[in-house]
């Protein structure tokens, strides 16, 4: 049964009861979110950021209000951080609670944190306004979450980088990357060789540019974490997007953390990830709301397990699971029996991440599938509440896993799964919707899971790369990272792909099957998709 704090009878009012761990409340019982408002500004348009991340607060009853999309940052548009701010102020208002983006707030998105061309008195000054919102509405829980610059690794990234990114990203990645070894564990006479003749080779002006962007970066964080500390914020999640150890996203990150230490996790945390960051404040808004503390057991696959170091984090994922639960106002705790969510966490046994459209991403199983499946089993059987957070694979499911989930049934019979980009944005998001599941219907946790399974592994793992071998086929110029003309065929094969694929590979319990599947592309890439699978009535 669920662990309550202090005020437990306040929760019980507002429904809670009815939604407990067996999920069978009924799709018109009173939801406890009902008649209350939650503010929420994303970080960008992107799905897993906005929609999806709504839609878990919504099927709680909250009514969750967002900025139009033409005044928050996308791919070209990098937002519009002043009219943000006047959107917040009109719509604060008698909600619940605040949660924002200080990326958004500060820069107006995250690639904006990326490009932008704002001076330091700028940024300082947009971050002091989240302080004067807050002295103007004390009353008001106000939950934010921002981001380290991320450290890429050369070319491949350079559409969302300055120009010059192109021709000296890999060189830049590793200079600084030798900076963070060095403060670490001290170079090589060779390493530092190597990095004098980088700092040569990589344009002053280049190179100059990049770390004063990365410098005004670091200080605003450093002033967010501070009002932290001061009490602004009832809570400050500070992510590092794309990182590696070492890098220079991990040098800076060391150092925000050491200064986040001193507010504690209660108050502030300093992890890996980016776009998993606003569903967990969602949900941390949402228990501190309802007075709810869930318990939350872990339990990694056999080998190198919660020792994994995932590809573009900068830590162990054992550490990040840790600093998720902590995010959200959870407990974590060593007895599955007395869990809330027993969160299975499916990793390659030698702590490899590998890319889901590897060709070797197949139906068939690999080292550990098996056994870790047998975990899965063996807790549902049992009657505990499982999440699985599926990361041997970088941006998307693993086939073998899913293949074995289908063939034993156990799809629907999960509280959540999570499988989308990298392993902090799987195992994060995963950790903030799945820990409020106890609250929904059974009807409203099979909607969240289908909404996974349509992004995670039919899009992400098979029909992306599908259906980006036939663009070439489609008329009009476009490509797969700007489609252009070509975009409204990707949408209709896409989403005919999506629907075949998930009629031939779910096995939908007692509710209603698959009616259609909806698709855009809201960045104009293939990238992400917005899949939107949609039942028949009941």
């Amino acid at each position: 049964m669920k662990k309550k704090i202090l005020g437990a009878l306040t929760a019980l009012c507002l429904g809670a009861a009815t939604m407990m761990p067996g999920v069978q409340a009924a799709p018109g019982a009173e939801r406890p979110g009902a008649g209350k408002k939650i503010v929420y500004i994303p970080i960008d348009t992107r799905p897993v950021n906005d929609r999806q991340t709504v839609e878990v607060a919504e099927k709680l009853g909250y009514e969750v209000l967002v900025p139009p999309a033409e005044i928050l940052g996308g791919r070209d548009d990098y937002g519009h951080p002043e009219e943000l701010l006047q959107w917040l102020e009109k719509s604060a208002p008698g909600a619940q609670a605040a949660v924002v983006s200080t990326d958004a707030m500060v820069y107006g998105s995250l690639v904006g944190s990326r490009m932008h061309d704002l001076s330091k008195e700028e940024i300082m000054a947009r971050a002091e306004k989240l302080k004067a919102f807050h002295e103007s509405h004390p009353r008001l829980p106000l939950y934010a979450f921002g981001t380290v610059m991320r450290t890429p690794r050369g070319a491949s990234y350079s559409s969302a980088e300055p120009a010059y990114y192109q021709a000296y990203g890999d060189k830049i990645f590793r200079y600084t990357a030798l900076g963070d070894k060095e403060e670490m564990q001290g170079l090589s006479r060779k390493e530092q060789k190597e990095r004098e003749q980088l700092k040569a080779e990589i344009p002053a002006e280049y190179l100059q540019d990049w770390l004063q962007r990365r410098a005004k970066n670091y200080d605003a964080n450093a002033r967010l974490l501070s009002m932290a500390e001061e009490g602004v914020f009832n809570y400050f999640l500070l992510g590092c997007d794309d990182s590696a150890v070492p890098s220079q996203t991990h040098l800076e990150s060391r150092h925000l953390e050491e200064q986040g230490s001193v507010i504690g996790k209660t108050r502030s945390v300093v992890t890996s990830g980016a776009d998993e960051l606003g569903m967990l404040m969602v949900s941390r808004a949402i228990n501190d709301h309802l007075r709810n503390v869930p318990f939350i057991y872990a339990e990694y696959a056999e080998g190198t397990g919660r020792d994994t170091i995932p590809e573009y984090t900068n830590e162990k994922i054992g550490d990040s699971v840790d600093k998720a639960i902590a995010s959200i106002g959870a407990v974590p705790i060593s007895n599955p029996k007395k869990a809330d969510l027993v969160l299975l966490v499916s990793t390659d046994p030698k702590g490899k991440t590998f890319a889901a459209n590897d060709p070797k991403n197949t139906k068939k199983f690999h080292r550990g599938t098996k056994e870790f499946l047998a975990q899965v089993k063996d807790y549902v059987k049992k009657g505990y509440p499982v999440a699985v957070a599926d990361i041997v694979y970088g941006n998307g499911a693993d086939n073998a896993l899913m293949e074995g989930l289908r063939k034993d049934g156990l799809q629907f019979r999960l509280r959540g799964y999570g499988g989308w980009n990298t392993a902090t944005n799987s195992t994060g998001f995963l950790i903030g919707a799945a820990s409020l599941t106890n609250k929904m219907s059974r009807r409203d946790v099979e909607d969240l899971l289908l909404t996974r399974y349509a992004d995670d592994w039919a899009y992400q793992a098979n029909v992306r790369g599908q259906v980006g071998n036939l663009l070439d086929s489609f008329p009009g110029e476009g490509s797969y990272g700007k489609l252009d003309a070509k975009k409204e065929a990707a949408k209709a094969k896409t989403a005919e792909m999506l629907k075949l694929f998930l009629k031939q590979n779910l096995n939908f319990p007692v509710s209603p099957e698959l009616k259609e599947v909806q698709v855009d592309f809201p960045w104009n890439r293939m990238f992400e998709c917005d899949a939107r699978a949609i039942r028949a009535s009941e």
